[in-house]
């Protein structure tokens, strides 16, 4: 039987960056909220990752990054002890309140435990409901709402704990992975493909030339059977070529069409389709094995319709 791990942690939800600010807790209510209703939920085996090991976080990021985290976090509580700010900032659209070094432990913990799990053959893929998001954070940089890379960080972990030889990343959301590009940008053991909206938020999407990345550019305003054409054509014979023995998804959710936080044209259908091809490609070469890990997603139904749509292709609903 195919069993679907669904990892999530408390502490998710702690993490916030102030009133108003897309990147919100409520985004995993809303998920959760819809599993319910549709009845996903009962399907999933529900799992609480332990955080993160710090050894770990460091096979992508640098000690740099982690001790200027840690200390941004242990002065913020000392600054709000005297009465100072509740956040301090990272970059002009992303900060940390006292919560967020325990949360972006949590979320990149949730992607290693299912890393494990699934490795073990305990599960045959697995989906983090996480927050905050990973795909904009590099080796040395927080930034784009994002602290610690947790795709790319499962990635590593996979090929240095596990011993596999080739993995994938697979990067559907709106905006370009440049976090994860830049932690894996010329390692071969480590394929990514993603399509993104350029130009747009981060710059620099479509200049990368390291051999291992498959970066599709697509304008504004594109629609789903444009996608899927542009996947069937770039993606699919670069996976086949690699082989993957795990594929991680950064699953993003704001290419959407009712996502104002883009403006590209994808529906849930969409979403299945994507899923269903890379589950292909995984069945084939990966024994079915797949970690997919939430990025962005900001319009809330339409990231609970989005979310609970790849999930049912991953559980075979």
């Amino acid at each position: 039987m195919n069993k679907t791990g669904y990892f999530t942690h408390p502490a998710c939800r702690k993490h916030e960056m102030g009133a108003g600010h897309p990147e919100c807790p409520a985004r995993l209510d809303a998920i959760d909220d819809r599993l319910l209703i549709s009845g996903v939920a009962d399907a999933l085996e529900h799992l609480q990752a332990a955080p993160a090991a710090l050894a770990d976080i460091e096979l992508a990021h640098s000690r740099t990054l982690v001790s200027t985290l840690r200390g941004l976090t242990d002065t913020l509580r000392e600054d709000i002890n005297a009465g100072g700010p509740t956040h301090a900032q990272v970059d002009p659209d992303t900060s940390l309140n006292i919560y967020t070094w325990d949360a972006a432990l949590a979320a990149a913990g949730a992607t290693l435990a299912a890393t494990d799990a699934v490795l073990a053959g305990e599960l045959e893929n697995a989906f983090c409901a996480v927050r905050p998001p990973g795909h904009h954070a590099g080796r040395d940089t927080a930034s784009g709402f994002c602290f610690f890379n947790n795709v790319a960080i499962a990635a590593k972990y996979a090929l240095e704990r596990h011993g596999l030889q080739r993995v994938a990343i697979v990067d559907f959301d709106v905006h370009h992975g440049n976090g994860t590009e830049n932690i894996v940008a010329g390692d071969e053991r480590i394929l990514m493909v993603s399509f993104f909206q350029h130009p747009f938020y981060p710059e620099g999407g479509a200049l990368s030339n390291a051999p291992n990345l498959v970066n599709v550019p697509v304008p504004a305003y594109t629609k789903g059977m444009e996608v899927r054409e542009l996947i069937e054509m770039v993606w699919i014979p670069r996976l086949e070529e690699h082989r993957p023995e795990m594929i991680f998804i950064s699953a993003g959710f704001d290419a959407h069409r009712e996502d104002d936080m883009g403006q590209m044209g994808l529906v849930e259908q969409d979403y299945a389709w994507i899923t269903m091809r890379i589950k292909d490609i995984a069945r084939r070469f990966a024994k079915g094995r797949i970690v997919s890990s939430l990025e962005g997603g900001y319009d809330l139904s339409a990231l609970g319709r989005s979310v609970e749509a790849h999930i049912r292709v991953l559980a075979d609903l």
